[in-house]
C-alpha cells in the first residue's frame, strides 16, 4: 500500500474532517490502513514509537508464517491483518 497523496487541491465538503496522518512505516509494512475507519486511524496515529515498533514486529512475524495462518484468517474473518 502506498500513502495517499495529501493536499491534492480537491475542495472539501462542509464538515469534512481531515483523516489522521499515519506513520509511513504502516504503509511500508503493507498494513491495510486504507480499509480502516477514521477512529481506527486515529488510534494508530497516536501510537508511541515503542507501540509502533511492537505492532510492526508482530506484523513481520505474521508475514513470516503467512502460509500457516492464511487459512485461519479466511476462517476467522482476518481479525488481525
Amino acid at each position: 500500500m502506498t500513502r495517499p497523496s495529501e493536499g491534492n487541491g480537491t475542495p472539501r465538503a462542509p464538515g469534512d474532517v481531515e483523516r489522521p496522518t499515519l506513520p509511513d512505516a504502516l504503509y511500508e509494512a503493507g498494513l491495510p490502513v486504507d480499509m480502516l475507519t477514521d477512529e481506527q486511524r486515529l488510534v494508530l496515529s497516536e501510537l508511541t514509537e515503542e507501540e509502533l515498533a511492537v505492532l510492526l514486529d508482530i506484523k513481520s512475524r505474521l508475514d513470516a508464517v503467512e502460509p500457516e495462518v492464511q487459512a485461519h484468517g479466511e476462517i476467522a474473518g482476518g481479525a488481525l491483518f
